[in-house]
């Protein structure tokens, strides 16, 4: 479990700074004027040249690969829910680089991401618990006549 939760670590670090640079890449490359192919032709030319779209994209496809790893090793039940402790990287990542007001409010719903992510921890152990205790009952054998 330690393995799987390290990869969710950097997975999520992946993910987190990704966002923030594809927050900043957009931004930089502004928004669609009017709809026409030249404007569409602009924003994806602008996109691909633009080293913060382009470098957001490639830890969005790391953290991508990280989530294949972990959902082919764990429990989805289990992994899953875990990666939205992504969201308290994120804000903390806009709050600090990308300069954002995060209120009160969103810290406190930041907060009851990481309970649940604490509750769904907290079954994985039990759940690996109750299956080395019932390894460690024997089996109780009967003789019958």
């Amino acid at each position: 479990m330690i393995r799987l939760l390290s990869v969710l670590v950097i997975g999520l670090l992946l993910e987190a700074i990704g966002v923030v640079l594809l927050s900043r890449g957009l931004r930089e490359i502004g928004e669609m004027e009017r709809v026409s192919a030249t404007e569409i032709l602009r924003l994806v030319r602008a996109g691909a040249t633009n080293r913060h779209l382009v470098a957001g994209i490639a830890f969005e496809a790391a953290f991508f690969g990280c989530l294949l790893h972990l959902m082919s090793r764990g429990d989805v039940s289990f992994v899953w829910p875990l990666t939205s402790l992504g969201f308290v990287l994120t804000t903390l990542a806009a709050r600090l680089y990308l300069k954002e007001e995060v209120s009160a409010l969103r810290w406190f719903g930041v907060c009851l991401i990481v309970l649940g992510a604490g509750v769904i921890t907290y079954t994985e152990k039990l759940k690996s618990a109750r299956a080395a205790a019932t390894a460690e009952v024997p089996a109780i054998r009967t003789n019958h006549p």
